[in-house]
């Protein structure tokens, strides 16, 4: 996993690039009628039930925007907030608390929707020792957001990105000639390259289970679209020799009966691609 330094790299960068998109080469609907030295003060208001998402995310961004600006923060990430809440209070320069706004509340309403998800995700693995992952199905350029919110909800981040765990997918066995070849080149390559990587490979049978475990180093074999029956074979079949994870078009209507398999992971890109962002609202007050 990336470290924590990345991870605020990669916060930076957004924000950065987010206002830059939005605000150009100035507010110009603040500029124009609202004085440089107004000040103004704002709530932040839940009008929806969720896990919320993104308050520390809004004061950085705050503080991007204008270090003058201040936060009263009443509810926290990971609290579960109902409707007529206040989460926050921002106060400070009119036109700065404008032209972070728009920003803050896109990035909150999707965060809260991924934690809110994630949530309950987790809350259907109660009682098993079984940790809901997410994917790299992410929104192109806001990634470390959703996989923040991910964690906010209870989840776990899988890979951050292809630089910071090695995964051999099918494409990649396939390309690579197999999957003996293709762990067997991994390793070379880690070797070679002075790099420690864990290793992930994916398995679409119970064949290419027992070919995995033939070679050593593997961290995690991806069970990809197993049945029940065959992921209970092959948790029995792995036991101690690596972890496991299932994955596949796994739901809220599936997930219990493959955590019920005995797999240590599950994974879902419908935490991050298939949510409906929360109604959040910023008001002057």
């Amino acid at each position: 996993m990336i470290s924590e330094e990345q991870f605020q790299k990669e916060i930076s960068l957004i924000i950065e690039n987010a206002i830059r998109e939005d605000v150009g080469d100035g507010d110009h609907s603040s500029l124009a009628c609202i004085p440089p030295n107004a000040m103004g003060k704002a709530k932040l208001l839940v009008k929806d039930e969720c896990i919320l998402a993104g308050v520390e995310f809004a004061r950085q961004t705050f503080d991007y925007v204008d270090k003058d600006l201040k936060m009263e923060i009443l509810l926290n990430d990971g609290q579960k907030v109902h409707f007529g809440d206040v989460a926050f209070y921002v106060e400070g320069r009119s036109q700065s608390i404008l032209k972070a706004e728009r920003l803050v509340l896109n990035a909150m309403q999707r965060m809260s929707a991924i934690a809110t998800k994630t949530n309950y995700f987790v809350s259907l693995l109660e009682g098993t020792k079984t940790k809901i992952l997410d994917t790299r199905k992410t929104t192109p350029g806001i990634r470390a957001l959703e996989k923040w919110a991910v964690t906010i909800g209870g989840g776990e981040n899988h890979r951050f990105a292809l630089y910071d765990m090695i995964m051999l997918k099918d494409n990649h066995i396939d390309f690579a000639g197999g999957i003996t070849k293709a762990i067997k080149k991994t390793k070379l390559y880690l070797k070679e390259s002075n790099k420690e990587l864990k290793i992930i490979v994916e398995a679409r049978n119970l064949m290419e289970v027992e070919e995995i475990l033939k070679s050593q180093g593997v961290f995690r074999i991806l069970l990809d679209n197993f049945s029940y029956e065959d992921t209970r074979k092959a948790v029995a079949l792995i036991g101690n020799r690596c972890l496991t994870e299932s994955s596949g078009g796994i739901n809220e209507n599936t997930i219990r009966n493959y955590a019920d398999c005995g797999v240590d992971y599950i994974s879902s890109g419908a935490l991050t691609h298939s949510v409906y962002n929360k109604d959040l609202s910023l008001k002057a007050i």
